[in-house]
């Protein structure tokens, strides 16, 4: 294609996008509008057309996985991006749940007289449109039209190539629903134009797009921040650790390694890093790395927890330095003997992403320390970081896991998607001696 053509197709583009976007804002005053029961009967429409939708949805991520699998793409980034039944169940029940959430539109944070009798309520009020650039999971589609639907916003959603079949099938779904309630399809706009200058066209579209959250790997995440013109929630990668305090109860600290490395190795709240006090690496290594092999990890380990490891006649490699800021999302554990909680501590506010982090033990001193000394979204004490997930936290679902500091962190659920106003009722109060 020459270079006239290519420019002509670009500009093409940018105006359906941008129209794209103008149909999403117009859209959404009229979503301001509604009741909590008329959304709560939207998100129940659209459970109903995800189970009519079902064969056809699967059939479509058929396609993906296929393409993916003959891309030779790694198996965890495909198991992201696989649908069954049982997640197609879950989507519907993530639907149910932000159904049952209280609508957060109107929530009064405070209220308040000022002595002039001036009063103020702070008023959670919807942001408008929210742009949700994603990578992989399909079911982000459902869970991210959820929750802006219901927090009073338009969603824009921006969808990886590999499951372009998947998400094009799940919103023809949603898109039933609105009609099913004669709202507007743009209320749900979803971007199937591939170019990746279209992600740029959209972080920069002040005016019509309020906030834009991405939800995907480091370089994604890291140019959506860097380049974006609009507000955005930064979502973070998860170089997560758990530390095995000198005082921690083996069976427990055994039972969560193995749920928080392999109940689904591929997501954000999973395990990179196993930290072992050296007084019970002795005791606690040999079984939990036995325990972690046979659920098929590798273990990447520390000269010191090495030398246990093969003396106890379990296959380890050595630890290299990029295993530190590494976030595997796959079978891999990195294993490192600490000589203390400061020393733990110390390593995981150096290399972690300040996702999720746990500690084991029934000390609960060193408890104390560790949740108020880790800076993290989310800290553990004798629990799974895979508990890190809006839907676990009660939130029906989320948008993403916040690493950052302003405005959101942790999962952004119905509340963090909404933003703030204040109502002002006087009886003809005025600044000025008049």
């Amino acid at each position: 294609m020459d270079h006239a053509r290519t420019v002509e197709m670009k500009t093409y583009w940018e105006d359906v996008l941008l129209q794209k976007l103008k149909d999403a804002k117009e859209a959404q005053s009229e979503l301001c509008h509604l009741t909590a029961q008329k959304k709560n009967d939207l998100l129940a429409a659209m459970a109903r057309t995800l189970r009519t939708h079902e064969e056809a949805i699967l059939a479509a991520n058929a396609d993906d996985v296929e393409e993916a699998e003959a891309k030779m793409m790694p198996s965890a980034r495909i198991d992201r991006l696989r649908l069954t039944p049982e997640r197609i169940q879950a989507m519907i029940e993530g639907l149910d749940a932000v159904r049952a959430l209280e609508d957060p539109v109107g929530h009064v944070t405070r209220s308040f007289v000022r002595p002039n009798g001036l009063v103020i309520r702070q008023v959670h009020v919807p942001f408008g449109v929210i742009a949700i650039i994603y990578e992989a999971r399909p079911n982000v589609t459902v869970d991210a039209s959820a929750l802006a639907l219901k927090a009073g916003s338009s969603v824009v959603l921006r969808g990886s190539s590999e499951t372009l079949h998947s998400n094009r099938a799940i919103v023809n779904a949603l898109h039933e629903a609105l009609d099913i309630l004669n709202l507007p399809r743009a209320l749900v706009t979803f971007i199937d134009i591939p170019e990746r200058e279209a992600v740029d066209v959209l972080i920069r579209a002040r005016g019509l797009v309020d906030l834009v959250i991405p939800r995907g790997g480091a370089g994604l995440i890291r140019h959506v921040v860097d380049h974006a013109r609009v507000p955005v929630i930064e979502t973070g990668v998860g170089n997560n650790h758990l530390y095995i305090d000198r005082l921690a109860e083996l069976d427990m600290a055994v039972r969560i390694a193995i749920d928080a490395k392999t109940d689904r190795p591929s997501v954000c709240n999973a395990i990179e890093t196993l930290l072992v006090h050296t007084d019970i690496a002795d005791q606690y290594l040999p079984r939990a790395v036995q325990a972690l092999i046979a659920h098929g990890v590798e273990i990447r380990a520390c000269p010191r927890s090495l030398e246990i490891l093969n003396g106890a006649g379990l296959a380890a490699k050595a630890l290299q330095p990029e295993d530190d800021e590494t976030e595997y999302l796959d079978l891999i554990l990195a294993v490192r003997i600490v000589d203390s909680i400061e020393e733990a501590i110390a390593h995981i506010n150096r290399f972690g992403t300040k996702h999720s982090e746990a500690i084991v033990t029934e000390d609960a001193k060193s408890a104390h320390m560790f949740l108020q000394s880790v800076d993290a979204a989310a800290v553990y004490h004798n629990a799974s970081t895979r508990f890190t997930d809006g839907f676990e936290f009660g939130f029906g679902a989320e948008m993403g896991i916040s690493t950052q500091k302003l405005h959101a962190r942790g999962p952004v659920g119905l509340m963090e998607l909404t933003t703030i106003k204040y109502e002002v009722t006087g009886q003809g109060q005025v600044r000025g001696k008049r």
